[in-house]
């Protein structure tokens, strides 16, 4: 059943995804790396104090007590690494407009990786989509200046922690935690190794604003996560299927109008390609939710 409340608070969390391109603009003068260890011990101290409010922190201890949990979230948390720092960099070097195309693709890989790992049924639209698609990519590759490795990255790393996230056992504020805790004592070391090497901090260097800009990266990477959590369990997954192309949409039309990117005819065309299999896809995805509703209406009723 879909409730408002459910709607507003998904719709909220890929508004806040879509703005992130602004927050890490704002540390364009920082080093991609440095950010992505602030943003994974900002998050775990964040995280922790609101598992650790909520009574919720023993289910964590229990899960690092599970070498199998361990080596799921393990896994899981260097995808989110992956993730993570390839955004930034993204973001931080002027290729805004091509992250938003990993997020574009991103559903379309997943179908695609969930029917040749996990042998899922593919419809012939969502095959369309997929193909049409990587014509898109192709295109961009051949007449718009090369591989588009940032989203190729972003598409693929996502796409491949959903898939991990599949078997974890932990919800996501929890699941976050884990991968935080798995990643922390690596972004220590790094940041004093940063500091050690002459390379030297933003964060000791910079400033109180710098500081504390870097320290929102905890709030920043937890709310919409939490919003996305208690929204998504009231509303329909088709819903969310449409809803999810909020972000990438926000990201695409900052890179161009607020960053100005360029965005020549070619790399237009091809984007109008990835669009149009986005269109392709999500008709598919409502009518499937459509049929398979109606399938369980008729069940109940006879």
């Amino acid at each position: 059943m879909q409730s408002p409340a459910g709607f507003l608070f998904t719709l909220a969390s890929y508004i806040c995804w879509g703005l992130f391109p602004f927050y890490f603009h704002a540390l364009a003068g920082v080093r991609a790396d440095e950010i992505v260890a602030h943003r994974i011990l900002w998050s775990l101290l964040l995280v922790a104090a609101l598992l650790f409010a909520a009574g919720r922190w023993k289910t964590v201890l229990a899960a690092l007590c599970s070498p199998r949990t361990l080596g799921v979230f393990a896994c899981s948390a260097f995808l989110t690494c992956a993730n993570w720092g390839i955004y930034v960099y993204a973001i931080v070097t002027g290729r805004t407009i091509e992250a938003s195309l990993g997020y574009f693709i991103n559903p379309l890989v997943s179908v695609a990786i969930g029917a040749l790992v996990l042998r899922e049924r593919l419809s012939r639209p969502k095959l369309a989509a997929v193909l049409i698609a990587f014509a898109g990519v192709a295109w961009i590759t051949l007449r718009a200046g090369g591989v588009p490795w940032l989203g190729l990255g972003l598409a693929f790393s996502f796409a491949f922690y959903g898939l991990i996230r599949k078997i974890a056992p932990l919800g996501s504020l929890e699941g976050l935690a884990m991968e935080t805790i798995v990643l922390a004592p690596f972004a220590l070391a790094y940041l004093f190794w940063l500091q050690e090497s002459g390379a030297g901090l933003a964060f000791l260097s910079d400033g109180w604003g710098m500081r504390l800009t870097l320290i929102a990266a905890g709030p920043i990477t937890t709310i919409p996560l939490l919003l996305f959590a208690s929204g998504v369990r009231r509303i329909a997954l088709s819903t969310v299927g449409i809803i999810q192309y909020v972000s990438p949409s926000m990201v695409f039309l900052i890179g161009l109008f607020c960053f100005g990117e360029p965005f020549d005819l070619p790399r237009f065309i091809g984007f109008c390609v990835i669009w149009a299999a986005v269109i392709v896809f999500v008709a598919a995805s409502v009518r499937e939710m459509i049929r398979r509703r109606r399938i369980r209406n008729e069940n109940a009723v006879s």
